[in-house]
């Protein structure tokens, strides 16, 4: 059987075998280099070259077999000829592979690289097996290509290793490896998953503009410098769960189509997070410095984070900004076209050191954040809405007033037996969650805006609270639930201005008709003058007396009626006296609407001021 043949571009720069070489379609032939003393490369050496070759090397031994054509029994031929007695595993010194072929697996498990080892442009037809290798000096597997999986498990890099431009079509496996000095992967493509679950990287990661196409796996790596993943682009998922970043880290401008996994990932010094991503898994991850989190697309799962200092979410308006100022591609998102970042839990966190900017709020979840009445936030962010337009009920009309709601209220009501159809019962992971529960997550949302100055906010969190409490069985009275409902009805809480001025019109409106109808008398009433004549004087002593008023038998509808009753029902509002002679009747009406009119008056001033107050 013929070795394979080695069919690569241009003239090589050392002495090659030239096996094979046709002057009209390949004048080079085998670029593999010569084996020492002779003029083939070990590929195409005669059997008794080879062996002699072969029985000259020593564990330790320098190689270089740069260009040649690998079949699997030939490498392990080699390799044997390099096996260390004392461990039972190859020991090689300076190990040149670059631009070789490897037909069958490449079997360099539990190898030794006492000196530089380069695999530059190599291509490994089956799998390439480094698990437990090590590599002393620097290695290099630039423009690599690995057609089966590659396996670098528990491989240990002392020097500086460097796999830019490679390309992995089938898994690429680096769990547990060890890199003690910077490793490069710059522009590699990983056509299907790559993992690096539980690697330590000890000085630099580059990974900046790599391609993969599968996951991307670091799950409880460890990252003791820097993490440079800046034009990455990941077409699945990038899981980061439990990994371990020791100093400040800079992680992108990085665009997953999938998820980005960071869920119980430990950032101990400054972090500035750079993601257009569709997801952004944050659960019980720990924060120990300041931190920056600039999103694009995002759905962000915030739950039971933690963190001591300031941290900011903010939604990113246009893309991201790479060193060379070009704007970072987003192809991996193609067809999204909504960039809006939205929250989907804050639960669990403590919001003292939380700045949200920009982000959506309508389906987040708030119960169990503690100190949301810190909770800092800038920009526009959006809450949800109550379901629009006049909806019917049991013959009867309902519509909501307009207000800033949370999702777990969306959620509540849409499960009551009554509900109004649009609210929206999406937020998953609610639970039980009703108006006890609700009622102080209003209230400190509405703290967190008054403390912010925007007064006009914090009502519509007010009213929310208000409704919680007005519904809720458990923590109100029936009395209280009584008086929340009138206060309700009759000025929505002393926010809805329009509500308590159509009571004010509709109980003057009353007041007239009533006062046309029994408070006003049926004519000014007259005086008369009683005099006595005491005996033995001259003194006279005149009484004045008037007439009660009395209501018309007839006629109460007139202007002249209509223009006095509104007379005294405008002055009852400003609590003033008409100056007007009203019956028993009349008296009565004037004094109740005396309390009733100028009330609801306060009410619709109170929400007027609630509306514009800074």
């Amino acid at each position: 059987m013929n070795p394979p043949q080695s069919h690569g571009r241009g003239v090589p720069p050392w002495p090659y075998c030239a096996y094979g070489a046709d002057a009209a379609f390949d004048p080079v032939g085998c670029r593999g280099v010569q084996v020492p003393g002779r003029t083939a490369c070990l590929a195409h050496s005669t059997a008794t070259d080879r062996d002699a070759y072969l029985a000259g090397l020593a564990p330790g031994t320098d190689i270089d077999h740069r260009g040649t054509p690998f079949t699997e029994s030939l490498l392990d031929s080699l390799l044997n000829a390099l096996r260390d007695p004392a461990t039972g595993h190859p020991l090689l010194g300076l190990a040149r592979f670059g631009s070789a072929t490897f037909q069958g697996d490449a079997w360099f498990h539990a190898a030794t690289f006492q000196r530089f080892a380069g695999f530059g442009s190599a291509t490994f037809r089956g799998a390439a097996r480094f698990e437990s290798a090590t590599f002393r000096d620097g290695a290099w597997f630039g423009s690599a290509t690995f057609r089966r999986t590659a396996w670098f498990q528990s491989a240990t890099f002392q020097q500086y290793v460097g796999f830019g431009s490679a390309t992995f079509h089938e898994a690429a496996r680096f769990e547990s490896a060890t890199f003690q000095d910077e490793a490069g992967f710059q522009s590699t493509s990983f056509q299907r998953d790559a993992r690096f679950e539980a690697a330590a990287f000890q000085d630099g990661a580059w990974f900046g503009a790599a391609a993969f196409r599968g996951t991307a796996r670091f799950g409880s790596a460890a990252f003791e410098r820097d993490a440079g993943f800046e034009a990455t682009t990941i077409q699945r998922d990038a899981r980061f769960d439990q990994a371990v970043f020791q100093r400040s880290v800079s992680l992108g401008p990085l665009v997953c189509a999938g998820r980005v996994v960071l869920s119980e990932a430990v950032f101990s010094g400054p972090a500035l997070l750079s993601f257009a991503t569709r997801h952004l898994v944050c659960r019980r991850t720990r924060w120990s410095s300041t931190a920056e989190l600039r999103l694009r697309y995002a759905t962000v799962d915030f739950a039971h984070a933690v963190f001591e200092y300031p941290l900011t979410i903010a939604a990113q308006a246009d893309s991201f900004v790479l060193h060379d100022g070009q704007p970072a591609t987003e192809r991996a998102l193609a067809g999204t076209t909504d960039a809006t970042v939205r929250i989907s839990s804050l639960r669990g966190v403590d919001a003292a050191h939380l700045v949200l900017s920009d982000v959506d709020l309508s389906e987040c979840l708030f119960t169990g954040t503690v100190h949301l009445d810190q909770l800092r936030l800038e920009g526009t962010c959006s809450f949800g809405t109550v379901p629009p337009h006049t909806h019917w009920q049991r013959w009867r009309p309902v519509r909501f007033t307009q207000r800033r709601t949370l999702a777990e209220e969306h959620c509540w009501r849409a499960d009551q037996p009554t509900a109004i159809p649009g609210w929206n019962p999406a937020g998953i992971g609610a639970g039980h969650v009703g108006p006890a529960q609700l009622a102080p997550v209003y209230r400190a949302l509405r703290k967190s805006y008054e403390d912010g100055k925007n007064e006009p906010g914090a009502a519509d969190f007010y009213y929310g609270e208000m409704e919680m409490r007005r519904h809720d069985r458990t923590g109100t009275t029936r009395a209280e639930r009584g008086l929340l409902h009138g206060y309700w009805l009759l000025s929505g809480y002393g926010l809805r201005a329009s509500r308590a001025l159509g009571w004010l019109l509709a109980s003057m409106l009353v007041t007239i008709v009533l006062l046309m109808g029994f408070g006003l008398p049926q004519a000014s009433p007259h005086e008369h003058a009683t005099g006595r004549v005491p005996p033995g004087g001259g003194k006279v002593t005149f009484d004045i007396e008037r007439d009660a008023p009395r209501n018309p038998r007839e006629n109460r509808v007139t202007r002249l009626r209509f223009e006095k009753a509104v007379n005294v029902t405008l002055n009852s509002v400003v609590f003033r006296s008409s100056g007007q002679d009203l019956t028993t009747a009349g008296t009565y009406i004037e004094m109740i609407s005396r309390i009733i009119e100028p009330a609801l008056l306060a009410l619709a001033v109170l929400a007027v001021r609630g509306r514009i107050k800074r």
